[in-house]
């Protein structure tokens, strides 16, 4: 009869302890976790029910592991907000696969992603035909992003655009000017045009329909 007192008490337990520790490690929808998110996540749940079936076994000897592995997390997580590099080698990189209206089977290949994926994410977005997408973006998540063809476009054969971002905290994204047929001495040149001379002090710089969006660091 104790074993299943214990039983109960480690499992209301484990579920008050895991609720705690998953707010303390930051919101995030199911679909945009990292993958040192999910790995954390499993191992956490794997622990609580492994103690929740050893009932003899002392708490602390999980808890302490599942503590552990929840501040590892937080560190990594504020890591990831000071390096790009860190973050883009965690997460990876946003994929355009679809760059106004044309299949780009190459980024295709590099996220093997295939079309059935492709044709599968269109139809959950309620997107029947591939003909009236100008953007389809795979997330870092997995998810896709789709930005349709706007009616006007379609009928006059004019070409929309996305936002490219050309500077995250501070460091060129010299891959995205080179999507744009841009280069690194344009963009300072630009931003010199407007009275952005240090590159560094910039946390955002995006670039639309010809024009800029620029946001500073710690800017209010």
């Amino acid at each position: 009869m104790s074993d299943y007192f214990t039983i109960v008490f480690r499992t209301l337990f484990f579920y008050l302890l895991i609720l705690v520790i998953f707010r303390l490690m930051g919101k995030r929808e199911i679909g945009e976790l990292s993958i040192l998110d999910l790995v954390v996540f499993i191992m956490i749940g794997e622990m609580a029910v492994v103690s929740i079936e050893k009932v003899h076994s002392p708490l602390f000897h999980t808890i302490l592991p599942m503590v552990l592995l929840m501040l590892v997390q937080v560190s990594l997580a504020l890591l990831s907000l000071k390096s790009k590099k860190f973050r883009d080698m965690v997460d990876g990189r946003p994929s355009i696969i679809i760059n106004r209206g044309k299949i780009d089977e190459h980024a295709m290949r590099k996220q093997r992603y295939n079309f059935d994926d492709l044709m599968t994410q269109l139809r959950e977005k309620d997107i029947r035909s591939i003909a009236n997408v100008e953007f389809a973006i795979l997330e870092s998540s997995g998810s896709l992003s789709v930005i349709e063809k706007l009616k006007s476009s379609k009928e006059d054969g004019k070409q929309g655009d996305i936002t490219i971002p050309l500077i995250l905290d501070g460091n060129i994204e010299e891959e995205n000017l080179k999507r744009i047929n841009k280069t690194n001495l344009w963009l300072r040149q630009e931003l010199k045009k407007k009275g952005y001379r240090d590159v560094k002090k910039i946390s955002f710089c995006s670039y639309e329909n010809g024009k800029f969006f620029i946001d500073l660091q710690d800017e209010y």
